[in-house]
This record gives structure tokens, C-alpha cells and sequence, in this order.
């Protein structure tokens, strides 16, 4: 890619960036937009919602059921006739001749109910709504777990294209003086004062740069199509909400933003205040609820019932009203080797959900010594970067003002202006990792990363 087609693409940037300056997508509106539209948060909530309606199935075994009844039969079967000119309350000593008792004539009957039943004791249904409850608190912990991840990787993605951006820039910068350094070295040669060497190496670190700045281009326009595509987008455009802040933020505001949460909790056991400590724990007691359920199959159950019913010749409903109450008890020692198996794969399941529960605990508590390992090391190397950024300005300056009094070489002068274009590429990465550090401590201690929109005040 030739410097001219480099040129235009940072100034299409810049220009975008500016225009966009007035609808700009700060970190707090890209967490809002992905708290609704990014996909893991949609599938989590969807779980969550769908586990949340399997609570209710336990109720029916718990609950009063209403049922209306209504259907039409029209018969000469003599047991059938007489029973439902009996119900009718139509029946008369006619009815008793026996060659009608042997041969009726075809009889319409509308028979109708109302049914109300009562389960009054049934184990598994009240221990299996415990389980359902336990399981549908787990979903939602793990709901707030996804939602805690996605804003982590929000701050990661959202910084990483202004990262992105940043290197941009920076080697846009570093090319204009790379071939800044090439004319110069051809003027001094034609001048007499170095060799063709001098204006062939200037040649060659142009190209370098010119490489890693089309490198970069590439890994900006991705960097914007991964965010779009966190924020719930297809990635496919790129969206003109995504107008993104043009640096990263000063290292004295990431520290002001982060720097509490090297020590914070440290000395504490935070575990359960994290949501997947959470969702680990109620998934245990979801299982164990579960083994109670199949472990209740075996009781008996106690059921009662009250039921309406009218029969009629002409319409459903109509005709005299008959009235029927009763308690069912029902006991099934052994019904096969289903129980057996539900049971088994109950036990297994709790042993299962223990394991989880212990693994989440011990990961959380990794987690939060890694995490305040890791900031600390971004900020320790935030400070070293900035300090190396000023120093390699300042030694570029030098070498350069040598180089053209004749007192260095072309090799240094490249060497200097290439450690310049680094330390300042390694300041960005150092700022984003430190930003991003302060977000996965945020979530190791189970607080919201969303706190660190504090980045977005100018």
C-alpha cells in the first residue's frame, strides 16, 4: 500500500471519527445496548426465563384443578339406555317391560360435569417444586454471571478498538517520519555529507513501517466489527453509532478508576458474592431437592375430588343435578425399574452438582488472587511504559539533532525513531491492559465492571 492510500485512510478516519463526535458511543451506552442485545445475554435470559416456568409444573400436584366437562352419545346398548334415562330422571314403570329392557329404542343423552379435584398429600410434587425453585435461582445466577462476563468482555472490546485506533495513529505518525528521515538522508547524500547506505536503510525502515501500519488498518476495522458484533450486530457494517473516543484515557484516570480494587477484598472471602459461586450452590441444592423428589415416589397419595354432573336429552347443562364427592388413597410399592433408575441418576446428579459446587469455590478464590496479581502488574507496568514513552521522545530528539550535525549514524537515528514508534505502541497496550485488568478484578470480586464508565468523563 503505497504512503498516498495510507494518508487518505487516516484522514477517512479522522473524519469519521469528527463526524461522529456528537452521537459518540460512550462504555456506559455500549453495556446498556449489550445488557439487552448481545447474544450470550439473550440465550442466558431465555434459560433463565424457560427454567424459571418449569417451577410451575410441580404445582399441578399441589393445587385445586378445575375441569368442565361436556359430550353427546346417542345408543340402543340396554345398559346405557336405562342409565342414562335414569340420570335423565325420565325413567317409569314403561321402562321396566322387559322386551324394552332387551330391545330400546335409540336414547340421546348430553351428559356435562363440572370436576373439582383437591390433591391433599402428594410428596413428590412439594419436593419437586423445592428443586424446580432451587434450580430456577441457579439459572438466574447464572444469568448475572453471563451478563457480568459479557460487560468484562464489553471493556475489553470497546477499548480494544480505540487500541486499535490509538496504533493507528501512532503509526501513521511513525511512517510520516520514517520517510521524513528518507528525504532527509537523500538530501545529505546528495549534499556529500553520508553514503547511499544512509538513504537505502531510511528506504527500507519506510517500508517496514508502512507494513505494520496497513497491518494495523486491517486489525482496526476488525477490532470495530468485533465490538459491533458483542453489542448484538452481525458484524457484517459498520454501524455510525460506533463512533469511538479517539484515545485510550490518561494512565492518572485509569489509575483514579482501578487502583481501589487492587486491595479490595483481598483479605476477605468474597466467594459468595459471586453469581456463579451462587448458581454452583443452588444447583447443589437443586440436585439434593431433586433426590428428595425421587426418593418420594414411593409415599402414598392422598387426593380428593367434587363433582357436578347433568344429563339431558336435549342440551348439555340442563336436566337434574347430581352431586359426587370423594377421597382417593393410592400407594404403589414398586412400579418397576423406573423409580430405580430416577432415583440413581438423582444420586449421581447430587454428586455431581457437589463437585461443582467445591470447583466454583476454589476457581473463585483463585480467581480473585489472579486478578489482583494481574492489576497490579498492569498498573506497575503502566507507570514503567510512561515513563519509557517520555524518555524515547526525548532520546529521538537527540539523535536526530546529531544525525543531522554529522555526529550519528543512520542506524541510530532509525534505531531511535523505531524505539520512539515502540514505546509509544507499548504505552497504549499498557494503558488497555490495565483497563481491562481493573474490569476482570471488578467481576473476581463479584462487583459490576459497569463501574468503570467512570472512564468515559472527559
Amino acid at each position: 500500500m503505497t504512503r498516498s492510500v495510507m494518508v487518505l485512510f487516516i484522514g477517512g478516519l479522522t473524519a469519521s471519527t469528527g463526524a461522529g463526535a456528537g452521537a459518540q458511543l460512550t462504555l456506559a451506552g455500549a453495556m446498556r445496548q449489550a445488557d439487552h442485545a448481545a447474544y450470550g445475554n439473550r440465550i442466558a435470559a431465555g434459560a433463565s426465563a424457560a427454567q424459571a416456568a418449569q417451577a410451575l409444573a410441580p404445582l399441578k400436584g399441589i393445587l385445586p384443578t378445575l375441569r368442565f366437562e361436556a359430550g353427546y352419545l346417542r345408543t340402543t346398548d340396554p345398559i346405557g339406555v336405562f342409565g342414562s334415562t335414569l340420570r335423565q330422571r325420565t325413567i317409569s314403570a314403561a321402562n321396566f317391560d322387559p322386551q324394552r329392557l332387551n330391545y330400546p329404542d335409540p336414547l340421546s343423552n348430553y351428559q356435562s360435569a363440572i370436576v373439582l379435584e383437591q390433591p391433599i398429600f402428594n410428596a413428590d410434587a412439594w419436593t419437586g417444586r423445592r428443586a424446580a425453585l432451587r434450580a430456577a435461582d441457579a439459572s438466574r445466577a447464572s444469568e448475572e454471571w453471563t451478563r457480568l462476563s459479557t460487560r468484562v468482555s464489553v471493556v475489553r472490546a470497546y477499548y480494544g478498538a480505540t487500541l486499535a485506533a490509538e496504533r493507528l495513529q501512532t503509526l501513521a505518525t511513525a511512517a510520516r517520519a520514517a520517510h521524513a528521515h528518507g528525504v532527509q538522508a537523500e538530501a545529505m547524500v546528495r549534499q556529500g555529507l553520508v553514503t547511499k547506505s544512509d538513504a537505502l536503510l531510511a528506504s527500507v525502515r519506510a517500508g517496514e513501517v508502512d507494513a505494520q501500519l496497513a497491518e494495523a488498518e486491517g486489525a482496526a476495522v476488525m477490532a470495530r466489527r468485533q465490538l459491533a458484533v458483542l453489542l448484538g450486530g452481525d458484524g457484517a457494517s459498520l454501524s455510525p453509532e460506533l463512533a469511538l473516543p479517539p484515545t485510550l484515557p490518561s494512565g492518572d484516570r485509569i489509575r483514579m478508576v482501578v487502583a481501589a480494587d487492587t486491595v479490595a477484598g483481598a483479605t476477605e472471602d468474597r466467594a459468595d458474592v459471586r453469581a456463579d459461586v451462587r448458581a454452583a450452590s443452588s444447583g447443589l441444592d437443586a440436585a439434593a431437592a431433586d433426590l428428595l423428589r425421587a426418593r418420594s415416589a414411593w409415599l402414598p397419595r392422598v387426593n380428593s375430588f367434587a363433582r357436578y354432573d347433568w344429563n339431558a336429552a336435549n342440551r348439555p347443562y340442563a336436566g337434574a343435578r347430581n352431586w359426587t364427592t370423594g377421597v382417593l388413597a393410592s400407594w404403589t410399592p414398586f412400579a418397576g425399574a423406573g423409580d430405580l433408575a430416577d432415583m440413581r441418576a438423582a444420586a449421581a446428579r447430587v454428586t455431581s452438582a457437589q463437585a461443582q459446587s467445591e470447583g466454583a469455590r476454589a476457581t473463585a478464590a483463585l480467581d480473585l488472587e489472579q486478578s489482583r496479581i494481574a492489576l497490579a502488574v498492569a498498573l506497575v507496568r503502566l507507570t514503567i511504559a510512561e515513563r519509557g514513552s517520555v524518555q524515547s521522545v526525548e532520546a529521538h530528539r537527540i539523535v536526530e539533532r546529531k544525525y543531522a550535525g554529522g555526529l550519528a549514524t543512520v542506524v541510530e537515528l532509525l534505531d531511535a525513531q523505531a524505539v520512539e514508534t515502540g514505546s509509544a505502541l507499548a504505552l497504549s497496550q499498557a494503558r488497555w491492559s490495565a483497563i481491562v485488568a481493573g474490569a476482570e478484578r471488578r467481576r473476581a470480586l463479584g462487583r459490576d465492571p459497569g463501574a468503570l464508565a467512570a472512564l468515559d468523563a472527559p
